[in-house]
């Protein structure tokens, strides 16, 4: 069975790469258009071309040390700071209407501001990562608390547990899956936050690498670094998934299939 869908999706990956190979060799393009058009074997050797001269782990460093410092930032900040809020109603009270402000806002409209305040180096680009980020792991992990099971908490504080021994048995269990599901969806906007950071103002970066490309019509380098973008973004999520199945073995398989 295993077999039959490796089978079915490899199928599913060659196919249309063929069919891409393939389509500039049977209907031949008009010169313009092929300044946008690269095929598979084309992006392939650009890659290799990229990865030779080094110029490709060195945008890949640059996107790499973004990405890390700005999700371990909206980790540091998002997870307690979710907890918090679903824990103190007085504090929910009084950071709701930011929370939801600041979450309801495109992230986009505070690059000009973040470049003013902290130029065009780095750090502009791990603010706008923070903020894309930040919010889909508060918001998880609030919902993950405020939804903790009732008849746990109480059982807890019957035997004289204290607020931290309720949230250590109870909340943050229970929360789990939330927080997991948080941390999918800030993966996905903090590539989405360096790449469109890098694209309005850098030198350097997998973003940067992108837009250049298409400046000067090398659809075939920028190809290459959007292959890379998509691979790296599959390696994160199947890592997140990897990490979540293993935290959560202890539960049973219809509260895992959250």
């Amino acid at each position: 069975m295993n077999r039959e869908r490796y089978a079915w999706a490899t199928a599913s990956l060659l196919l249309p790469l063929l069919v891409w190979e393939a389509l500039p060799r049977l209907l031949p393009l008009p010169r313009g258009a092929r300044l946008f058009f690269a095929t598979p074997s084309e992006i392939a050797v650009a890659l290799v071309g990229l990865l030779r001269g080094g110029e490709l782990q060195q945008h890949f460093t640059v996107s790499a040390l973004e990405f890390l410092i700005g999700l371990g930032l909206s980790v540091a900040v998002g997870l307690p700071l979710g907890v918090l809020l679903g824990r103190v109603r007085w504090l929910d009270d009084l950071f709701d209407p930011f929370v939801t402000a600041l979450n309801a806002t495109p992230r986009i409209v505070w690059l000009p501001l973040l470049m003013l305040w902290f130029g065009i180096g780095v750090w502009s680009k791990v603010m706008i990562v923070f903020l894309g980020a930040v919010f889909p792991l508060l918001v998880n992990t609030y919902e993950g608390v405020r939804n903790a099971d009732p008849v746990l908490v109480n059982v807890v504080r019957s035997f004289g547990g204290s607020e931290w021994q309720v949230a250590r048995m109870v909340v943050l269990p229970g929360a789990l899956p939330y927080v997991v599901a948080g941390l999918r969806l800030a993966i996905g906007r903090a590539i989405l936050g360096v790449v469109v950071g890098e694209f309005f103002g850098a030198s350097r970066g997998l973003g940067y690498m992108i837009a250049a490309a298409a400046s000067s019509y090398r659809a075939d380098v920028m190809f290459a670094g959007v292959l890379v973008l998509m691979a790296l973004s599959l390696a994160l999520t199947f890592s997140v998934k990897a990490v979540e199945a293993r935290l959560t073995r202890w539960r049973p398989d219809a509260a895992e299939s959250f």
